[in-house]
């Protein structure tokens, strides 16, 4: 019999194992020690699609007065399937899940979509829902990705740029320590640029590499003197690698320092991946594009991939049993 569980702790071992070995869709952001490293700032809402006691999806949500966001305080989110599942199944689980929270008077579900290189296999169904229920499209983001198995070249630029770092004798390394790019680069660099601070504080970061060591990684670029000019902070899933932090200090900028540490991420640490994803150059909901963030990407033959982000009313659930001829 198919039906919806509200998460709690104690299907915690469940939830993850359905993550790591059974979903199409999923990553380690879907973990729960990645969900829940801030758990304090968010209600928890995430619910589990159960069918004869197997799970076959679940929805990592929290609630913000009367609507549900999957989720507040991940990059993407959505319903997460078993391998197995076709698209009758996926209308089949939207349609209860909406059911659901709409008995418990929430309004509205937003929902930011899985980029469609993080997925096994081709999990688009979202896209055809929201066709069906008229959903709103608020917001559209340009991912920068580069195809690893079909790599176009790198720009002259970019290219010159590596060359005049090479020559100065700068060099990349992977630490296990965010210390030093956190509080010497990061922070200053994004305070300077942009008045913002991370979204992960030092503290946060460093739990969640304690829980991931694998997948959080951190490489600095130094100079001669063995000093740090500049860093990246990668998040590595089984088809990409994804770049969460990257910023430089101004002297390392001019020579070229992460146009060389890029270049090396690229082409040799992971290269192995299918795809690396350099995140998005937008601004405003999508509606601007920083336009020379832009252009660094795709120097690196970076092309754009969507994602895109739907707002769903809950009192639609009925309109899914007409799709059936």
């Amino acid at each position: 019999m198919l039906q919806i569980i509200p998460y709690t702790a104690c299907y915690r071992k469940e939830w993850d194992y359905f993550v790591q070995s059974r979903a199409k869709n999923g990553t380690f952001l879907f973990e729960r020690g990645f969900m829940e490293y801030h758990q304090h700032r968010f209600e928890e809402m995430s619910i589990l699609i159960v069918d004869n006691n197997t799970i076959k999806a679940i929805f990592p949500a929290n609630r913000d007065g009367s609507t549900v966001i999957s989720h507040q305080g991940l990059t993407y989110g959505g319903l997460i399937c078993d391998m197995g599942i076709n698209l009758e199944n996926y209308i089949q689980y939207f349609k209860l899940l909406l059911k659901y929270y709409s008995n418990l008077d929430i309004e509205e579900i937003l929902i930011k979509d899985i980029p469609p290189i993080y997925s096994c296999v081709f999990s688009e169904e979202i896209s055809y829902i929201a066709f069906l229920l008229n959903a709103h499209l608020y917001r559209r983001d340009v991912l920068s990705v580069i195809d690893l198995k079909r790599k176009l070249p790198f720009s002259e630029n970019r290219r010159r740029m590596c060359r005049k770092a090479s020559s100065k004798k700068y060099f990349v390394s992977e630490t296990a320590d965010f210390s030093s790019f956190w509080n010497s680069i990061l922070i200053p660099r994004l305070k300077e640029k942009y008045n913002v601070n991370p979204v992960h504080t030092l503290n946060e970061i460093e739990l969640l590499k304690q829980c991931f060591p694998n997948q959080i990684r951190q490489f600095n670029v130094y100079n001669t003197q063995c000093e740090i000019v500049g860093g990246v902070t990668v998040f590595e899933t089984q088809k990409v690698a994804h770049l969460q932090y990257i910023a430089g200090k101004e002297q390392g900028n001019k020579d070229g320092a992460l146009d060389f540490l890029q270049k090396k991420i690229i082409e040799d640490i992971f290269a192995d991946k299918d795809f690396f994803d350099f995140g998005i150059s937008n601004e405003d909901n999508g509606k601007t594009l920083n336009k020379g963030l832009l252009h660094w990407k795709e120097g690196f033959g970076a092309r754009t991939v969507i994602q895109d982000f739907y707002a769903f009313k809950t009192s639609s659930f009925a309109k899914l049993d007409k799709v059936w001829k």
